[in-house]
């Protein structure tokens, strides 16, 4: 009786799950721009939804915990059962025990009783025989009174006898409404037993389907975190792999930038009938050689062996020093010209190079023309002694004022160019990846063909007036600003030089 009012009442279940739910479905539904963008709420999701994990497997710790308590509480109330069972076998035992004892005492009483009568009859006849057997009186006397005293005593023991009836009587009526009192516990212990197994059989029946789901979501979640695991390996490598072929194609282009000058300048020297030297006649094997005003003029091509441009400055001015082997051959021009890749601008701060014996200039590509034009122009001026000094500062005027947009050009293209650099580095790193792969198929698919020159062609300045003042007012129509003098302004502000301080 005691373990059924002991009997553990069951635990109340946190079953909010709702953050593992709405886990589960933004994993679902989530997107590439999801991945990209939401992963922080999606890893706030993944915590709360372990927090939902680690609830229903409290949960299912407290239900064994539970379960365990139930199945003690059933083994202690199997026991007292035993026990019940055993204590009414007891009372079944004495009641009949008692009603033996009281059977014999009824018999007892009825010889009590049949004495009691053959006593009286003999007490009458003796009582007769007084009367005529007077001696006899004293003995008859004596036996009447040891028969009172009989009498007496078997009265007394009738009295007894009876009290013992009513007692056991009452005894067995109060074993008897014990007894149904018994088996009514026992008949309600029997329904709770059997109530309690059908709730640790559901129960066990529920902890196996938690234990189920439990492992159903853990192998779904883990492998959803696997595929993410993968989808982000897969674009890290793939990234990886442009870079590295954006690097390839870049080493590339440094390794065939000799050629590429060469090229260059042969066309140059066609186009402006400039004679190139192929087989040098002095000491030495520079890239390419003009024969200018009597003079070679060496251009050699130089690139970065590597994609590290930190060190390139500290290898031109290595190459500058040994460029002293041209400079003192005899008829070979004191300005010598390093020819780099456009995109390597940006490394350097220093372009010209001067030692007592001989200059060395480092130019782009694109600078090569208006260089081996302004060579060819001081070749029409060999004679510039003849020359009125009116002439002279005049040629120098242009010749600076050239000298000086050349290289307003070169400084404004190199800012360009790093912004282009970087632009395209942003769309690399930024662009999602199927947006960015469209722009490749774009880019592929674009083709810019700038105008053809032609050597029996010459460019009016006419024609380029008209080009530009169409150019800037397509531009103003567009709402973009051309203001000329702000720009001349802003750029002369430039610093183009260093200072002596610096």
């Amino acid at each position: 009786m005691s373990a059924f009012r002991n009997t553990p009442q069951p635990f109340a279940m946190n079953n909010n799950l709702d953050n593992l739910k709405r886990f589960l479905e933004s994993i679902k539904t989530i997107g590439f721009f999801g991945r990209l963008f939401g992963w922080k709420k999606i890893k706030n999701q993944l915590i709360d939804a372990s927090t939902d994990l680690q609830k229903v497997i409290t949960n299912s710790e407290n239900l064994q915990e539970t379960v365990s308590k139930l199945e003690v509480t059933t083994n202690g109330l199997n026991k007292d059962l035993e026990k019940a069972k055993e204590e009414l076998i007891r009372k079944d035992s004495a009641i009949g025990k008692l009603n033996l004892t009281i059977q014999d005492s009824a018999s007892k009483i009825s010889s009590f009783t049949s004495d009691l009568s053959a006593a009286q009859t003999t007490i009458k006849s003796h009582e007769g025989q007084i009367n005529s057997l007077s001696s006899d009186n004293r003995i008859l006397s004596e036996k009447n009174t040891q028969f009172t005293l009989d009498n007496k005593k078997l009265a007394e023991n009738a009295a007894t006898n009876t009290q013992t009836i009513s007692d056991l009587t009452k005894r067995k009526n109060e074993l008897d409404i014990e007894l149904a009192k018994t088996q009514r516990d026992l008949n309600s212990v029997q329904i709770e037993s059997s109530e309690i197994k059908k709730q640790n059989t559901q129960l066990l029946k529920d902890d196996e389907f938690r234990k189920e789901q439990h492992s159903n979501s853990l192998a779904a979640l883990q492998k959803i975190q696997d595929q993410i695991q993968n989808e982000r390996s897969k674009e890290i490598e793939e990234r990886n792999l442009a870079g590295i072929e954006r690097m390839r194609k870049l080493k590339e282009t440094w390794s065939n930038h000799q050629e590429a000058v060469s090229i260059a300048i042969k066309s140059l020297c066609q186009k402006h009938t400039v004679e190139y030297v192929i087989k040098v006649p002095f000491k030495g094997d520079p890239d390419n050689t003009l024969m200018i005003c009597n003079e070679h003029v060496v251009f050699d091509a130089k690139s970065p062996g590597s994609d590290d441009l930190t060190n390139f400055p500290n290898y031109l001015k290595d190459q500058a020093e040994k460029a002293k082997k041209y400079a003192k051959q005899e008829n070979v021009k004191t300005d010598i010209f390093f020819v780099i890749p456009s995109n390597t601008l940006e490394s350097l701060e220093v372009f010209v190079h001067r030692y007592s014996d001989h200059n060395v200039y480092v130019i782009p590509v694109h600078a090569l023309e208006p260089i081996i034009l302004s060579l060819k122009k001081i070749e029409e001026y060999e004679f510039a002694e003849q020359l009125s000094p009116e002439d002279r500062e005049n040629i120098c005027r242009v010749l600076g004022r050239f000298a000086h947009l050349s290289k307003r050009r070169i400084q404004v293209d190199s800012f360009f160019a790093k912004q282009f650099i970087e632009l395209a580095y942003k769309c690399e790193a930024d662009l999602p990846k199927d947006i960015l792969e469209s722009v490749i198929d774009f880019e592929r698919a674009g083709v810019l063909n700038p105008p053809l020159e032609r050597r029996a062609k010459a460019i009016p300045l006419a024609e380029l007036e008209k080009e530009n003042k169409k150019n800037n007012q397509d531009a103003t129509g567009r709402g973009i600003l051309i203001a000329d003098e702000n720009i001349s302004k802003t750029l002369n502000d430039l610093p183009l030089y260093k200072s002596s301080n610096d």
